[in-house]
């Protein structure tokens, strides 16, 4: 005790952690991790986050931010006061490489801003609503992050480490508790997440502490690796086959080895050949083409609109507005003039109107060419 009666800053930090001049909680975590095992999974966690944040700055097109893990042990029992305010939880399952999962527990705010994001929002004005579309796309991102993370994990492990589609739900420590993992003595790694500036807050990741020694043991005791045989290279047949001929010492070459001339240059042989210009086959007139009558016969049957337009007039808005029944439309045709005739709406012909048993009819007398209306309908 200092002098005047005035507690020293040690001694008020002892009597706030109950007698102890280090907090309960970092002695609890001395009992189950070593400091080795803690900088392990520290940089395990670096690494593989490193990547993740990444992979998130993509996915919503901010500047992601995530820094060095605390890892620290937590009891079961005190999860509702780590969680006292609602959470949103993310259950990753490892398939391949390693066996066990982990637990990504992230504020509700947080995720709704993710989720407004992942949605096309901005991020400043998320809707108070979460169902399963805002989850959905939460549980998106979330699968992004920790399969760019798997892949970090892969290198360091030296082997391919896969997880399964993550599971997403509401964290309530008091009802629902299903995504948490059972084992009493859960090992907490937290980072502090940083999206631009709409998200600054921490990303906790809880495994339990049987899976983080077995990530400790594979880091520090690597798994040789296999190489595979070298395969021997090809060998002709007759390099294997051949015996090895005596030596002549006089004259240094084999003895049952005959002298052989040098073979001469292949000489490519020249022969006669007849060029003669390219024919084609004379297509003839269109209407009368077998071939392209044959195609045209597949297309005899698609319907068709014909209109029969009898003339065409420009009026203002004025006119449109004081027309009544009785007004007469003058039109630019004039009397006994031929209409124009029209294939959706392509003018292919002309005609004079005619009467048949009371309807109306138009007369052709002039039209294109089958080939100027087919040309026409393209």
């Amino acid at each position: 005790m200092v002098s005047g009666d005035m507690l020293s800053q040690d001694e008020i930090d002892a009597l706030l952690n109950g007698g102890s001049p280090s907090s309960s909680g970092e002695t609890e975590t001395e009992e189950y991790l070593s400091s080795i095992e803690r900088d392990a999974l520290g940089e395990i966690g670096n690494i593989s986050f490193g990547s993740a944040a990444t992979a998130l700055s993509t996915l919503l097109n901010q500047k992601v931010d995530i820094t060095t893990p605390t890892v620290t042990v937590v009891k079961r029992t005190e999860l509702k006061d780590e969680f006292p305010i609602p959470h949103v939880a993310v259950q990753v399952t490892y398939t391949e490489g390693i066996e066990g999962a982990n637990l990504l527990v992230i504020r509700k705010t947080d995720a709704q801003i993710i989720a407004d994001l992942m949605l096309g929002g901005e991020g400043t004005n998320p809707s108070p609503d979460f169902g399963e579309l805002q989850l959905s796309a939460v549980g998106e991102a979330m699968n992004q992050m920790m399969g760019s993370a798997s892949t970090s994990m892969s290198t360091i492990f030296n082997k391919k480490v896969d997880i399964s589609p993550p599971k997403i739900d509401f964290l309530d420590i008091e009802s629902n508790t299903s995504l948490i993992p059972d084992e009493e003595i859960l090992v907490k790694v937290s980072f502090r997440l940083k999206v631009g500036e709409l998200i600054d807050s921490n990303i906790m990741q809880l495994i339990d502490a049987e899976f983080s020694k077995d990530l400790v043991h594979k880091l520090m005791n690597p798994e040789p690796v296999v190489e595979k045989e070298p395969v021997a290279d090809y060998v002709p047949h007759e390099e294997i086959a051949q015996p090895t001929a005596p030596v002549d010492h006089y004259q240094e070459r084999p003895i049952s080895e005959p002298r052989r001339d040098p073979q001469p240059a292949y000489q490519p042989q020249m022969r006669d050949v007849s060029i003669q210009p390219a024919s084609f086959s004379d297509f003839g007139d269109y209407e009368t083409n077998q071939r392209d009558t044959k195609n045209l016969d597949m297309l005899l049957d698609i319907p068709l609109q014909v209109t029969v337009e009898l003339g065409r007039t420009k009026k203002t808005i004025k006119d449109i507005l004081e027309m009544s029944q009785g007004s007469i439309v003058e039109l630019d045709k004039l009397a006994g003039e031929p209409v124009d005739i029209f294939v959706n709406q392509k003018m292919i012909a002309k005609g004079e109107v005619v009467v048949i048993d009371e309807n109306f009819g138009v007369r052709v007398t002039e039209i294109l060419s089958q080939r100027d209306r087919l040309e026409k309908l393209k």
